[in-house]
C-alpha cells in the first residue's frame, strides 16, 4: 500500500488538489488549484486528472470527488457540472487514463470523511451533518461515524426553491448580499434539514467557511454550528483518504 494519496477535488470553477499522508492527517506537498476545463465534458476532465497525477504523484492511487451523485465509481446527476457525466464510469475511465488505483465519490461525502476523520467532527457520535458551501450547497449525513452517502441536500426544496439556489456562497456574491442577509437564509435552510434529521452537530464547510467568524453572530440554529477545519481543502483530503481506504 502506498503511505499517500492524491485527491482531486471537482468543483464548477476550480479543483483542488492534495497530496496527503493519512498516517499523519497532513499535506506532503503544497495545495493547489487549477481552473476547471469550460465545458467540463468527462473526456477534459480525465485528461486532465491524469495530467495533475502524473505531475504530482506518480506513482499514488487516486481519490476523485465529483459535484455528483456518485454510485460504484459511476456519476448519476449533473447539477454543477457538464450534462455529460450523468451515467459517466468515471472510475473505470480514470483507471484506465492514469494507469493506477482510482476511488470516485460525491464531493461533500469526501470532506465529510476528512471532517469526521481529521477535522471538526473527529470523535463526534450520533447524527453529524456537514454542509459545503460553494457554487451550490453539498451536504455529508453521518451516523455514529458512519457515512450514508449522496445525500444531495442542497436540491431539498425550501420555500419553494431549491437550497443552494437561494443560500450558496455563489448566490451570496451573485446578489450582493451582506452577511446578515445571507446568513438568514442559511438560517432558512438549516431549520429544514434540522426538522429532518435532528443533527447532533452541524459543520459548515466550502469556500465560505474561511469566514466563518464574520457571519457566524448571525447563524440560528437549534444545533451546534461549527466550521470545518480543513475549509476548502477537505474534498480533496478527502478524497485522497477514500482512496487509501479503498486498496
Amino acid at each position: 500500500m502506498s503511505p499517500t494519496a492524491l485527491g482531486i477535488d471537482v468543483g464548477g470553477s476550480s479543483l483542488k488538489v492534495a497530496r496527503v499522508d493519512p498516517a499523519t492527517q497532513a499535506l506532503v506537498s503544497p495545495f493547489h488549484s487549477v481552473p476547471t476545463p469550460q465545458p467540463a465534458t468527462p473526456a477534459a476532465l480525465v485528461q486532465l486528472f491524469a495530467q495533475l497525477a502524473q505531475q504530482l504523484a506518480p506513482a499514488d492511487p487516486v481519490g476523485i470527488a465529483l459535484p455528483c451523485v456518485v454510485q460504484h465509481g459511476i456519476a448519476r446527476s449533473a447539477a454543477n457540472i457538464d450534462p455529460g457525466w450523468i451515467d459517466f464510469d468515471c472510475a473505470a475511465a480514470a483507471r484506465v487514463a492514469l494507469g493506477r488505483p482510482v476511488t470516485v465519490l460525491n464531493d461533500a461525502d469526501a470532506a465529510g470523511l476528512a471532517e469526521m476523520r481529521w477535522g471538526a467532527g473527529k470523535g463526534e457520535q450520533g447524527v453529524v451533518l456537514l454542509l459545503t458551501f460553494g457554487t451550490g450547497i453539498g451536504s455529508a449525513l453521518f451516523h455514529e461515524g458512519r457515512l450514508l452517502p449522496n445525500t444531495e441536500l442542497g436540491h431539498l426544496q425550501v420555500d419553494g426553491r431549491e437550497a443552494e439556489h437561494q443560500a450558496s456562497a455563489r448566490v451570496r456574491t451573485l446578489e450582493s448580499l451582506d452577511w446578515p442577509s445571507w446568513a438568514m437564509r442559511v438560517n432558512r435552510v438549516l431549520a429544514e434539514y434540522h426538522a429532518l434529521f435532528w443533527p447532533d452537530l452541524i459543520i459548515l464547510g466550502g469556500s465560505i467557511s474561511q469566514d466563518f467568524a464574520l457571519f457566524e453572530p448571525y447563524l440560528q440554529c437549534r444545533a451546534p454550528v461549527r466550521a470545518a477545519q480543513f475549509m476548502a481543502q477537505a474534498g480533496a483530503m478527502g478524497a485522497a483518504l477514500a482512496a487509501i481506504e479503498e486498496l
